[in-house]
């Protein structure tokens, strides 16, 4: 829907033809089948069934990309330069194409997962036309994804089911417990409502990185209920203040900077450069609002333009020096 208000030809398919219908019913579609001379291929499927679909697609012509929540696994098994995974960060607990909303993107991070043999072009193409739609792309290592997907959603998802068993187990006290559900219980339980359809593939592809988090979470759990049980008032108050000063320091979408600047980083024309400098800003948590790529005529240099907020300027500056490259920065207007 949102690639279609953005002017796009959208072509799709579902195993159920019904659902396709549907899709083309509710505008998420201009016409059901597959396009062999589209530029983009996104894969929407369960983690499972990505690498198949995504080796069927990607072509000279046509960019491939996934939605799904693990990355590694998928990177590896596709493994072509036109293949970027990516994770959008976005979405409900309502399942289908009836959940589908042309503004579900906006402000949200869409995380892409270039490798050292991702073709630069399509990479900063398949990165315009998301960041079209209103989402922030954040580029890093597929490995590095799945860790923190782990923490950040797949754990999570799997202690909102844990809390809701609970509830559930007590049969005869069920109705009296939901009345009672006050907003905490009902924050933290919300994504147990999505579909389970999918999470024994997620679970499958990431399970070392789940149960590293698990493990982790048994752990902060004994350690509190060990305090709790003692009545240590001044650990669990200690352990409180800690989660909260945290959980208020979670990044927000903020207005978009006054200023921006541009760095300009010259790069040889080699492998795994793109790469290297996307996923780099990744990590420092700097956002790209914008990318290009100036091919030198001899080809074996060229120049990525960079657009990123003026207040991390140095901060990406330095650490691109540290990498050995030699930016420059320049504002813009």
């Amino acid at each position: 829907m949102a690639l279609r208000a953005q002017g796009w030809f959208v072509t799709g398919r579902d195993r159920d033809h019904a659902r396709a219908e549907r899709a083309l019913a509710l505008g998420a579609l201009d016409a059901i089948g597959s396009d062999p001379d589209a530029e983009l291929a996104v894969v929407a499927t369960p983690v499972g069934a990505v690498a198949a679909e995504a080796r069927a697609l990607v072509s000279p012509s046509t960019i491939v990309t996934d939605v799904g929540s693990v990355k590694g696994p998928i990177v590896d098994a596709v493994d072509h330069p036109r293949f970027v995974g990516g994770h959008p960060m976005a979405g409900s607990e309502q399942e289908g194409v009836e959940g589908a909303d042309a503004a579900l993107f906006e402000g949200a991070t869409w995380v892409l997962t270039p490798t050292a043999t991702t073709d630069p072009d399509a990479f900063a193409r398949l990165r315009s036309v998301i960041s079209s739609i209103g989402a922030d792309v954040v580029a890093i290592p597929a490995e590095r994804h799945d860790e923190l997907v782990a923490v950040v959603s797949h754990v999570p998802h799997l202690t909102a089911a844990a809390l809701m068993g609970i509830a559930a187990d007590r049969a005869e006290e069920h109705a009296t417990v939901l009345r009672l559900a006050a907003g905490g219980f009902r924050d933290m339980t919300r994504i147990a409502a999505g579909h389970p359809g999918i999470w024994p593939d997620i679970c499958a592809e990431n399970r070392a990185a789940i149960v590293e988090v698990l493990d982790r979470l048994l752990d902060r759990l004994g350690s509190l209920r060990a305090i709790v049980a003692s009545g240590d008032r001044g650990g669990l108050l200690e352990h409180l203040e800690r989660a909260r000063a945290a959980r208020v320091s979670l990044p927000t979408r903020a207005a978009r900077a006054e200023t921006l600047v541009e760095v300009r980083v010259p790069v040889p024309d080699r492998p795994g450069v793109l790469a290297e400098i996307t996923t780099l800003a990744g990590e420092l948590g700097v956002n790209i609002e914008d990318l290009e790529i100036a091919h030198s005529a001899e080809g074996d240099r060229g120049v990525l333009l960079l657009v990123v907020d003026a207040r991390s300027a140095d901060l990406i500056r330095g650490a691109f020096v540290a990498r050995g490259y030699r930016p420059s920065v320049q504002r813009l207007g």
